[in-house]
C-alpha cells in the first residue's frame, strides 16, 4: 500500500453480531480525527429487508432475483460515495458495511456462476480490484457464543447461533482471495475486537498510529493550565462535542448521549455501562440517528448539566492525542476547563507530552476529572 493513497476502500463483512454496525461508527470516529473525510456506505440487505421482505416466504426463483437486485443495488450505492472520494480534496475512507461477494455466500450451488454469467459479474473485479482491504468480523456466535445476541436490536436478524456460524463461515470464504483479507475473531474482548480492526486496517494503510490501540494501553489524562494559541499545534482537527447523561436505574448503570460534528454535520452515539458480577465493567456502544438521539434526550438526567466542549485532535510525535476545551453553557466545574487525554502503554514520564502545552499535572486517576462528576449539578 501507498501511504499516500488518496482513497482507501474497505468492506467490513462477516456473520451476524460480528460487531460490523459498532465496527463502523468506531471506525469513521477514529479516522475523522486523523482528518480523513469518511463516507459510511450502511447494508443493503438490511434495507430491503427492513422493506417487508421476507427470505423465508421467497421461491427458489425468487430468491435468485433478489439476490441480483441486491447485488446492483449495493454496487450502484457504492458507486455514488466512490465517485464522491474520488472528487473530494481530502483524504477518504469509504467504508462499506458488506461488499460485492456477500451475495454469493447467500446462493445455492453454482447460482453464483449463473448469475456471473447472466450478468457479466466477474470475481477479479468485484472481489480483488474494488476494494482495498476486507475485514471480516466474526461471528459472536463462533467462538463467543455467551454473548451471540440473536435479533436483538436489529429487527432484520432472525439466525439461530448455529446458523449464525453457518454464514460467518460461507460469507468468510466468499473473500478467500482478497490480497488484503483479514479476519478479526472473537479471541479477545469486544472491546479488543474492536481495536484490533482499526489496527490492522491503519498498519495495512501505513499510519504510524503509537500505541494507542495496543491490548495493554490505558487512558492518560493531563490538566492543561491555560488556552494556548493554536498557531502553536501541529495540523489538528476540531470537534464540537456535546455529552448528556440520562436517567437509569439505581444498580449503577450509567447512560450517555453524544453528538459530535464539524461545520453542521453530526454523528449521534448511545452508550451504556452497566456493572457485571465479574466486577468487570461492560460498555455498549451504538450509533443512533439524530431522531433518535432527540428522543433519548427527553430522558436527560435531571441532576447533571449538559457537557460542551471543543475536541482537539493531534499527532505528536506519533502518539494520537486530543484535547478537550471545555465551553458555555457549563457548571463552574468546567468552566476554563482543558483536560488533555491519549491511549498508550507507556507509564510515568516515559510518556512524551507536547512541549508546546503547559502541563499542570496528571490526573488519570483524579475521580474529580471524570465527566460523570464534572457535570453534576
Amino acid at each position: 500500500m501507498e501511504k499516500e493513497r488518496k482513497v482507501y476502500k474497505i468492506v467490513l463483512t462477516g456473520g451476524p453480531c460480528g460487531g460490523k454496525t459498532t465496527g463502523q461508527a468506531r471506525l469513521a470516529t477514529f479516522f475523522e480525527n486523523l482528518g480523513y473525510k469518511v463516507y459510511m456506505v450502511h447494508e443493503t440487505a438490511t434495507f430491503l429487508l427492513s422493506g417487508g421482505i421476507k427470505c423465508a416466504e421467497l421461491s427458489d426463483d425468487e430468491a435468485y432475483k433478489f439476490q441480483a437486485n441486491l447485488l446492483k443495488t449495493l454496487l450502484q450505492a457504492e458507486e455514488t460515495f466512490f465517485q464522491l472520494a474520488e472528487t473530494c480534496p481530502r483524504k477518504c475512507l469509504v467504508i462499506c458495511d458488506r461488499g460485492a461477494m456477500d451475495p454469493s455466500a447467500y446462493l445455492a450451488e453454482g447460482e453464483w456462476d449463473k448469475m456471473r454469467e447472466e450478468y457479466g459479474f466477474d470475481n477479479v473485479a468485484l472481489r480483488d480490484k474494488r476494494y482495498d482491504q476486507v475485514i471480516h468480523m466474526q461471528s459472536a456466535a463462533n467462538g463467543a457464543e455467551e454473548f451471540y445476541t440473536g435479533s436483538q436490536g436489529n429487527t432484520t436478524r432472525t439466525e439461530s447461533c448455529s446458523y449464525a456460524v453457518k454464514v460467518d463461515n460461507m460469507t468468510k470464504q466468499a473473500w478467500v482471495g482478497h490480497p488484503y483479507f483479514d479476519i478479526i475473531d472473537n479471541s479477545t474482548d469486544f472491546e479488543g475486537k474492536i481495536k484490533r480492526m482499526i489496527s490492522t486496517i491503519a498498519d495495512r494503510m501505513g499510519l504510524d498510529i503509537g500505541d494507542r490501540l495496543a491490548k495493554n494501553s490505558i487512558k492518560r489524562k493531563f490538566l492543561v493550565a491555560e488556552h494556548l494559541d493554536e498557531k502553536m499545534f501541529p495540523p489538528f482537527e476540531d470537534f464540537e462535542v456535546k455529552h448528556d447523561y440520562l436517567t437509569t436505574s439505581s444498580d449503577g448503570t450509567r447512560a450517555r448521549l453524544r453528538k459530535r460534528g464539524q461545520n453542521g454535520i453530526y454523528t449521534y452515539m448511545h452508550t451504556v455501562c452497566r456493572p457485571e458480577i465479574t466486577q468487570q465493567a461492560i460498555t455498549l456502544r451504538t450509533p443512533v440517528t439524530s431522531r433518535q438521539y432527540n428522543i433519548l434526550l427527553a430522558q436527560r438526567d435531571p441532576t447533571r448539566s449538559q457537557i460542551v466542549k471543543t475536541r482537539r485532535c493531534f499527532l505528536w510525535k506519533n502518539q494520537y492525542f486530543h484535547m478537550d476545551m471545555f465551553r458555555e453553557p457549563s457548571n463552574d466545574r468546567c468552566k476554563g476547563l482543558i483536560l488533555l487525554e491519549t491511549y498508550t502503554t507507556m507509564t510515568g514520564n516515559d510518556l512524551p507530552l507536547p512541549d508546546f502545552l503547559k502541563i499542570s499535572k496528571e490526573v488519570t486517576d483524579n475521580p474529580d476529572y471524570s465527566m460523570f462528576n464534572l457535570c453534576k449539578i
